[in-house]
């Protein structure tokens, strides 16, 4: 082989698996979006699974893609280890698409194939130029990385064809035939390029000399297929168990599949004496033993997916003590829409940690649990590992390419993770306050628990409405929020101002009134912080963020709506023996 033809076959080859890269992340923003409604409707009946991992491999163009996808979403907890496994077998049968796609290059001679790749990397310019939305932006992507692919297997078939009459080459594959051999190089050469779809097409650019015969091709393809799992096992590194079971079944399957497919296809040949197997393979001959292997190793499998799961649970068994769940997994960064639905709910759950906590400590005040007291402090411990590592997620998914819907999203997460990692700390403050109660023998007057349960249900509700509207990104609620602060703002300033007459009159204590003062001001900080996630809420939804200019233009102009609600809210939390003049009535 000319040291020319060499340097052909290696750019064509790295051409070649240019244009696979350029086309797979054009096709991942082009799914991205439809993913996250997609899973919403996943089951764990393993039939739609298979459907799924079928149609997303097929759209990818990419097994190796797609399996490092599920084992991300299976780490993140959006999917569970038995919905895995349908789409795992999915996956395997989807990557066959390509093989069949890359037929088009024209490597069996035939000439119209030929037209396909300039007359796509037309189109793709055409569409990448002078379009302007995304979607028609990204299928030009799509056709220009496709014809490039074209490009550049054809490069690699035209520097193997003086291979033909090599006649060490030809003893290679023949050494081939073996099937541990062959299957041992074709999953190495997989787990080099970490694509079994640019081995398929490397092995297809190879068949155009003629010297690869189907007994040298069938081994080789199996181990193509086994080879595609080390870029899954890779990527289950450091993840939780399951995910690290979900790899390992993609192994399992096709490890079994291989074994009992070549098991059968020797025994066959064996009493048949199949006239094919000694013929040169061609590439639609490649893209034919493929398909036919993984549809018949899914059809082996799949009626057993049970048993695939429990493989791996027996491989990779339960700890004695419940694993840390790992909540954020950056994998789903290939997929934004994906990543910010997961960084939203588990938003959401720190949120409720810190509601939960909140709800503990206002107990506390009234009625001293010390079991209750170290749950508090070890949520609030919680609390604070949930906004690090949501900080740090959600930066570093802000520097990758996200729709305006997430670039919202993600705007409103990094504003509100703090406001409710403070209501954790007030909650702590308020443990201290009751800590303090306790521990000096102290009750507070009946006039002053009176209040506080009024100012309390107040606190509870505007906790409720900021919380709840953020999770359904509800503006109307969250519009009811700063009326209602407004409202807490004017409790607490009354609330004070009673504690000084009472102490003047000696019905309160200097010491009655530290606890007090401290336990008005951390509601008052709470309220507070609602309304930043509310603001947030509504401000972000705008297109814009400014919560001095949001509150001072609410505050000096007061809309009619804003003063209807700030109206209703002083009547249902009036203090006891407060005028409230006319009852204001129905609901806001």
């Amino acid at each position: 082989m000319a040291i020319s033809n060499l340097f052909i076959m290696l750019g064509g080859l790295a051409v070649f698996l240019f244009g696979m890269n350029v086309m797979g992340n054009a096709l991942e923003r082009q799914a991205d979006s439809r993913l996250r409604n997609i899973l919403t409707h996943l089951t764990e009946n393993p039939l739609l699974g298979f459907l799924w991992g079928l149609s997303t491999t097929a759209a990818l163009q990419s097994s190796s893609a797609a399996t490092v996808m599920v084992v991300g979403f299976v780490n993140s907890g959006l999917m569970n280890l038995s919905q895995a496994v349908g789409i795992i077998i999915g996956c395997n049968v989807g990557s066959t698409a390509t093989s069949w796609l890359l037929t088009l290059a024209g490597l069996d001679g035939g000439s119209w194939p030929g037209i396909i790749a300039p007359l796509a990397a037309f189109i793709g310019i055409l569409l990448y130029q002078f379009c302007r939305r995304e979607y028609e932006r990204s299928a030009g992507l799509v056709l220009l990385g496709f014809s490039v692919l074209l490009l550049g297997l054809g490069l690699i078939s035209s520097a193997a064809a003086p291979l033909a009459a090599n006649r060490s080459f030809s003893a290679m594959f023949s050494m081939l035939s073996n099937p541990i051999l062959g299957v041992i190089a074709g999953a190495v050469l997989t787990a080099v390029l970490q694509s079994s779809s640019a081995s398929i097409g490397i092995l297809q650019a190879l068949s155009v000399t003629g010297t690869i015969t189907y007994t040298s091709a069938i081994p080789i393809i199996m181990g193509l297929n086994i080879g595609t799992c080390i870029t899954a096992l890779i990527s289950s590194v450091g993840t939780n168990k399951n995910a690290r079971r979900t790899a390992a079944i993609h192994l399992y399957f096709n490890l079994i599949g291989t074994a009992v497919f070549l098991l059968l296809f020797y025994s066959l040949d064996f009493l048949l004496q199949f006239s094919f197997a000694d013929q040169a393979v061609t590439a639609v001959g490649i893209a034919a033993v493929h398909t036919i292997f993984n549809l018949f190793a899914a059809a082996l499998l799949l009626p057993f997916h049970r048993t695939l799961e429990r493989l791996a649970v027996l491989t990779i068994p339960d700890d004695r003590e419940p694993e840390r769940f790992q909540p954020l997994d950056e994998r789903l960064f290939a997929t934004p829409a994906l990543a910010v639905e997961r960084a939203r709910a588990q938003t959401m759950e720190m949120a409720n940690l810190a509601r939960s906590t909140m709800l503990q400590a206002m107990s506390l005040v009234h009625h001293w649990d010390s079991d209750m007291a170290r749950q508090i402090s070890a949520n609030e411990d919680q609390t604070d590992s949930y906004e690090d590592r949501l900080g740090t997620y959600l930066v570093r998914l802000s520097s990758h390419t996200l729709s305006v819907e997430d670039s919202h999203s993600v705007s409103v997460l990094l504003h509100t993770i703090g406001d409710f990692e403070r209501i954790g700390d007030h909650a702590v403050n308020l443990l201290d306050s009751a800590r303090e109660l306790h521990s000096k023998g102290l009750v507070l007057p009946e006039n002053t628990r009176s209040e506080l349960s009024v100012l309390e249900s107040a606190v509870q509700e505007i906790l409720n409405n900021s919380i709840e509207s953020f999770q359904h990104a509800d503006l109307d609620l969250a519009r009811k929020v700063e009326p209602l602060e407004d409202t807490i703002d004017d409790l607490v300033r009354e609330m004070k101002n009673r504690h000084i007459q009472r102490l003047q009159s000696g019905e309160d204590t200097i010491l009655q009134g530290f606890v007090l003062s401290d336990l008005l001001t951390n509601y008052e900080r709470i309220a507070d912080h609602c309304s930043n996630i509310a603001v947030a809420l509504i401000e972000v939804a705008g297109g814009k963020f400014d919560t001095h200019e949001y509150l001072s233009k609410i505050k000096t102009e007061e809309p009619a709506e804003f003063r209807e609600r700030s109206q209703f809210y002083h009547y249902r939390y009036a203090l006891p023996g407060a005028e409230t003049g006319k009852k204001a009535g129905g609901q806001i």
